[in-house]
């Protein structure tokens, strides 16, 4: 191998792009210096744009246009340290034939590590073959040594000996016949997940077409965000004022200032009220299980981010919602709320909350970024602790002191120019099941395991945050028997769906009923890590 092209995708907002573009360069670079090393040659598949301030590939139609002008048969390596909209370049990609190398910066900022893991996950759905890595300075042992074996044989070699298939006769008896009992039900009775329009972010890994849902017992119904817009327009003041009280009376804080600009209003926080009602009452007359609301593409140019609603959506404790004809919706349940549409996290999500409520367990779930983390040792800690974070639907019985450790930031303005508060808290320490589901091969398949959300000194959190989004939940996790590299290589996604348990043994338990209902509805189940059943 003499020479690589390479590649890189960018966010279709380009004030996104322009703020993102100094961490790209720096990635590029370094990873040239290393690929010299190793007598590579990088490069540029297209020129940085002066006049747009960055060089990222920042539409599908210029994806379209760059990849025309590459040899099919080239050496391919994508490079991003920064959240990437993959349909920008997956349909050159799919057409590739020759080697594809995908890289990510190991940072938290933006973050490269989420783009990757998008791409990665919707390069393995499209069935397209490729190798990845990732590095915080591309000069570690294990960066390099693997960076020369895909130079010398076009391929990567990572430890995937934490992934097995479930043998289902090794689940008890009693959770096996719960998982099917409930998977039954809804292959009978037939369950909804409410789309918000589809396709967020061009999240092609995020999308499970009808032919495969649809005999699992679940169907969409395709709703519009200008008819969840429109149905805003339909809810009294004095009915959105009355979801502020509630939240101000349990204690969450809304961190609120008068430039609607820069700031997070009163106004604001109004208008994200109406939309938590309008959103109810429209799942409740489509008689969805589940809903997912895009609001990255033009939601956000109408009205306020959708994050404090789908949080609030996720827990069973949350300010109740009437139709127009006084009648409570969904009471004391909680709505499933799969963000940035990701259908894989709804039907996560549809089947946590059927196998959490027929336990008595708290079914608030909700999916995160796997945004980064590094390992920390002290306080009882001595692990590699991921950094979890997304800017909406977690909900607050996921945080310390719930709703009054909870607080609400204004979302970034060069992502959301309307503004909108965020729900964001410190994760409460405790037990968790984590899972993601996905599309491979043609089929639907889930990884599952059992870990721990752990507490870190302030100092540390708050570390961690500034590396991060402030605005959002922080989430400190372990995933038990799975190391950082090993779950990196596996990971078909850039999310991650997590739900509380209250012990150890009620976690193992409950990752068994889930189990059983995903396979008794036929989707391929795969436990990860240390994974016992009693």
């Amino acid at each position: 191998m003499k020479e690589v092209v390479l590649v890189t995708s960018g966010d279709l907002r380009e004030s996104a792009n322009k703020v993102c573009w100094p961490a790209q360069q720096e990635l590029e670079k370094l990873l040239t210096e290393r690929f010299a090393a190793e007598g590579v040659t990088v490069r540029r598949a297209f020129p940085v744009d002066t006049a747009k301030g960055h060089g990222f590939i920042s539409s599908q139609r210029m994806g379209m246009d760059v990849f025309a002008g590459i040899d099919p048969e080239a050496n391919m390596v994508f490079a991003t340290a920064a959240w990437q909209y993959t349909h920008h370049v997956l349909p050159g990609m799919r057409s590739h034939r020759g080697p594809i190398l995908t890289v990510a910066n190991w940072s938290g900022q933006w973050p490269g590590l989420v783009g990757l893991l998008n791409l990665n996950g919707s390069l393995v759905k499209a069935g397209v073959k490729f190798n990845t890595l990732w590095s915080e300075r591309f000069d570690d042992a294990y960066f390099l040594s693997r960076l020369r074996e895909w130079i010398k044989q076009g391929k990567v070699t990572h430890d995937l000996s934490h992934v097995r298939g479930l043998n289902v006769d090794v689940l008890p008896a009693s959770e096996r016949s719960i998982g099917e009992k409930l998977a039954a039900e809804v292959q009978k009775k037939k369950a909804i997940l409410g789309v918000f329009d589809e396709g967020c972010m061009g999240m092609y890994n995020a999308i499970i077409d009808d032919e495969l849902l649809n005999p699992l017992g679940v169907y969409k119904e395709r709703l519009s965000q200008s008819a969840l817009v429109a149905r805003m327009r339909t809810v009294r003041d004095d009915d959105a004022s009355a979801i502020r009280r509630w939240l101000d009376e349990k204690g969450m804080r809304f961190h609120t200032g008068k430039d609607a600009k820069t700031e997070l209003t009163d106004a604001q926080i109004q208008e994200q009220c109406k939309m938590y009602i309008a959103a109810v009452r429209i799942a409740s007359e489509f008689g969805c299980d589940a809903i997912g609301i895009q609001y990255q593409q033009g939601l956000k140019d109408m009205v306020p981010a959708s994050d404090l609603v789908e949080g609030l959506l996720n827990n069973t404790d949350r300010p109740p919602v009437y139709s127009e004809a006084g009648e409570e919706l969904f009471a004391g349940r909680a709505l499933p709320h799969f963000n940035e549409v990701d259908e894989c996290a709804g039907l996560d999500a549809l089947v946590t909350n059927r196998c959490w409520t027929a336990l008595g367990l708290d079914p608030a779930t909700t999916l995160h970024d796997l945004r980064w983390g590094e390992h920390y040792r002290g306080d009882g800690v001595d692990d590699f602790v991921w950094v979890l974070q997304i800017s909406g639907a977690a909900p607050a019985s996921h945080f310390v002191d719930g709703y009054r450790g909870a607080a609400s930031d204004r979302q970034p303005p060069m992502y959301f120019p309307l503004g909108g508060g965020t729900l964001k808290g410190i994760g409460r320490p405790g037990k968790i099941v984590w899972s993601r589901v996905f599309v491979e091969g043609g089929g639907l398949h889930v990884d599952m395991g059992l870990g721990s959300v752990v507490k870190l000194p302030d100092e540390e959190t708050q570390r961690r945050w500034s590396q991060t989004t402030s605005q959002w939940p922080m989430v400190s996790a372990v995933f038990d028997g799975v190391s950082r590299d090993s779950f990196m290589a596996r990971h078909r996604a850039n999310h991650v769906n997590i739900v509380y348990a209250p012990t150890a043994e009620d976690a193992a338990r409950a990752l068994a009923v889930k189990a059983a209902m995903f396979h008794a509805l036929g989707v391929q189940v795969h436990l990860c890590g240390a994974v016992e059943f009693k």
